[in-house]
């Protein structure tokens, strides 16, 4: 069986959690909380800590397994497969949805004659390689990937630094703490859709007792990692574009890649920035793809290259019904907030409590027994 290592563990949880988080994350917790939205981001991430840490103790007391299998272990078999499909609609139906806003978000910046279709086709081929390939692949491509990710990202901000307007952050804290809890709970959807990816990866995971402990202060290393980018960004939006604005525009960071020059002489370098962030939509496509897959092979038994090719039709399908940007955003809002968020938010405790339960009533038959003896 395919294994990652911690470090490869670390790097996809990171490629994956970032995915194109980026480019919507100012415009949504800006709506919300205005000019102290930024300080929404870090503590929304850290939401996903405790859920993260929860799948890693069930990894710890079933081994090799993923989460659907550990569903159908303790749920039973007809619940557990009720469970596996709900997880198998919401992980390829997002992933159809953010191959929709490839095409949304290259055509109408860089390639707008260029046929929606081309882009489509482009990413879920890519996709589907790296799947055909295997996790491993997968993860060193995120080895690859993910440290441009973070320096196009770091340039994109530094950049645009010369553009700020001072005093647009303040002043803090004027609408008190209710926004910023607000905005909180509209980041919460990101880290609850990386759970999706990790509940079925935790199956390729090292069990050693050091390397869990490894992956443990890994998980902290990856939000706060992801967390604080994703703060800057939304930082450099504000003071940029001003509060009112940065709401406005639902993919802020390609406009100041637009605004983005160079001693006065290099402008219009957003296609190179363009061209890092294909490779963080085909991660996070990628790892939705990996999970609709892992839920047919383990809850209905549908293996092989003829269903993968299947699933590329249905994310096409998808895809192509979502044409338009403003539906396409909310739609991929929706299904954040009202499919996913509440599905996670409800399974992984709901899992680890009874796991631990079970745990807890077997461990207290064997001190009977033993007290019985004595």
């Amino acid at each position: 069986m395919e294994r990652i290592s911690v470090h490869q563990f670390i790097t996809l949880g990171a490629a994956v959690l970032m995915g194109t988080t980026f480019l919507p994350v100012a415009s949504i917790v800006t709506g919300v909380g205005g000019r102290d939205g930024w300080m929404s981001v870090l503590p929304g991430f850290a939401l996903g800590i405790p859920y993260s840490l929860m799948i890693l103790s069930l990894l710890e007391q079933y081994p090799s397994n993923n989460l659907l299998q550990i569903s159908e272990t303790l749920f039973g078999k007809l619940i557990g497969k009720l469970i596996g499909s709900f997880y198998i609609l919401v992980a390829g139906y997002l992933g159809g949805l953010l191959l929709g806003q490839v095409g949304d978000i290259y055509q109408a910046s860089i390639m707008p004659l260029t046929p929606l279709g081309v882009f489509y086709l482009g990413g879920i081929i890519l996709v589907l390689l790296l799947i055909q390939s295997g996790i491993e692949v997968f993860a060193r491509f995120s080895e690859v990937i993910f440290p441009l990710i973070v320096i196009a990202l770091f340039l994109n901000i530094v950049l645009s630094i010369p553009r700020i307007e001072q005093g647009e952050l303040l002043p803090i804290l004027s609408e008190g703490f209710k926004p910023i809890l607000v905005g909180a709970f509209k980041v919460m959807p990101f880290p609850l859709t990386y759970i999706i990816f990790l509940a079925g990866v935790i199956a390729f995971l090292p069990t050693g007792e050091k390397e869990l402990k490894q992956l443990k202060s890994g998980v902290w290393r990856v939000v706060f990692m992801v967390g604080i980018l994703d703060m800057l960004i939304v930082i450099i939006q504000i003071l940029v574009f001003g509060p009112t604005e940065t709401v406005r525009l639902v993919y802020g960071l390609l406009v100041l890649g637009k605004m983005v020059e160079i001693s006065r002489t290099i402008a219009g370098v957003e296609s190179v920035f363009l061209g890092v962030w294909f490779g963080a939509a085909v991660l996070k496509i990628g790892s939705l793809f990996f999970a609709t897959n892992w839920g047919l092979e383990y809850v209905f038994g549908l293996k092989g290259i003829k269903w993968r090719l299947s699933l590329c039709v249905v994310f096409l399908g998808i895809a192509f019904r979502y044409v338009r940007g403003p539906s396409l955003i909310l739609e991929i809002g929706l299904v954040d907030e009202y499919l996913i968020m509440p599905f996670v938010a409800i399974w992984i405790p709901a899992l680890w409590g009874v796991a631990h339960w079970k745990k807890g009533v077997g461990i207290g038959r064997k001190e009977t027994r033993s007290g019985g003896k004595g």
